[in-house]
């Protein structure tokens, strides 16, 4: 048979895809050993699913034992002006930049599937694809594959898109040429690290996942530490901090795809508009986004602390009304964003009866009782 990796690259670039590169399942065991360290220190935080298929995660070649290649893909999501602008608009809300449209593991799954189809198609092995949903360590196994490195904040950086890479992996028994690995090219640099607002990494190169504000209002499912409230600032859904400042964004380029532009809706959302969504109009506002998965109670919880941290009296109102709502998580931000915006004696005339004990923890922080 012909080389196939110069027809692969193509049907790829047709795809959507602006990288491509393999690497050997058993390459990525150092990376293994390492995250097995990380989850023994705690650093994953409630992220359960890290530990319970570890065996996996820490080594592909286990995870399907036939599989001779791993092909990484990268898609860029470059946002098309300055991800961290909102942060300067206290009654707007920041969001990150991959979650502002579509759910992007759809889209690259599908894509994904069509090549994944054509290899088998020519070759007749066996594939798998993989998108971030599978205990598959997408980052090491890019840098493998010469797809870039990763940084002191953990991501990939692409010289090619920088921060902003979304990554997909076709397992497959095809033994395929394997790309040298890509080198640190980091040096000195200390701006991902330095930006973090709540100091998420103790080293470079380590990631406490229980400090970062992408975990916290993302994967952490009860109130979030006081202690990281102040600095989540007006974010809302994760957090593009660390991704946004580093240097080699200097080659990033806008994504092609409309799908990965931010809607309007989402762009620099109003915190008032917010607060005032039910149910039905969390649901509609994101259909088909990343956001819908973490419900409403944590959505909630998380846009009520960038409530507090407005200094804007005007959401007093739509604040109070929420000391009402059915969800304990809730109500318990709502407390902790008014004590924010009121004097304690205006505080106090709100309080009433309440069952829910961390709820009423809120209430005594919020009063200094």
């Amino acid at each position: 048979m012909t080389d196939i990796r110069p027809l692969l690259e193509s049907r790829a670039c047709d795809e959507g895809f602006v990288a491509i590169g393999v690497a050997a399942p058993a390459a990525m065991r150092p990376a293994g050993a390492r995250l097995r360290g990380w989850v023994a220190e705690g650093y994953h935080g409630e992220m359960g699913w890290m530990a319970e298929r570890i065996a996996w995660r820490a080594d592909a070649s286990a995870l399907w034992p036939e599989a001779r290649s791993v092909v990484m893909l990268v898609e860029n999501y470059g946002p098309g002006d300055d991800p961290l602008a909102t942060l300067a608009q206290p009654d707007r809300a920041t969001i990150s930049v991959y979650a502002r449209n579509r759910d992007y593991h759809d889209r690259i799954k599908k894509r994904l599937k069509r090549l994944a189809r054509w290899i088998v198609e020519e070759t007749g092995e066996d594939v798998k694809v993989f998108v971030d949903t599978a205990p598959v360590m997408e980052k090491p196994l890019a840098a493998l594959a010469g797809l870039g490195w990763q940084g002191k904040h953990t991501n990939l950086v692409s010289r090619d898109v920088g921060s902003w890479a979304f990554l997909g992996a076709i397992f497959t028994t095809l033994d395929l040429p394997k790309d040298t690995p890509h080198s640190d090219r980091c040096g000195s640099c200390r701006a991902c690290l330095d930006i973090c607002p709540t100091a998420a990494f103790p080293a470079p190169y380590r990631l406490d996942a229980r400090r970062c504000i992408s975990y916290l209002t993302i994967e952490h499912k009860g109130p979030v530490p006081r202690e990281f409230r102040a600095a989540m600032g007006n974010r809302i859904y994760g957090c593009d901090d660390c991704l946004a400042v580093c240097p080699w964004n200097k080659f990033a380029q806008e994504a092609q795809d409309a799908a990965y532009h931010a809607r309007e809706a989402l762009r620099a959302p109003v915190l008032a508009d917010l607060l005032a969504l039910d149910d039905a109009g969390f649901r509609t506002l994101f259909t088909a986004s990343p956001v819908k998965r973490i419900g409403r109670a944590r959505f909630l919880r998380n846009v009520l602390i960038a409530a507090g941290n407005s200094g804007e009296a005007a959401l007093v109102a739509p604040l109070r009304a929420l000391l009402d709502d059915p969800s304990p998580l809730i109500r318990g931000a709502s407390v902790w964003a008014l004590s924010r915006l009121l004097d304690p004696a205006a505080l106090r005339t709100l309080r009433g009866e309440e069952q829910d004990p961390d709820v009423q923890a809120e209430w005594r922080a919020a009063l200094r009782e």
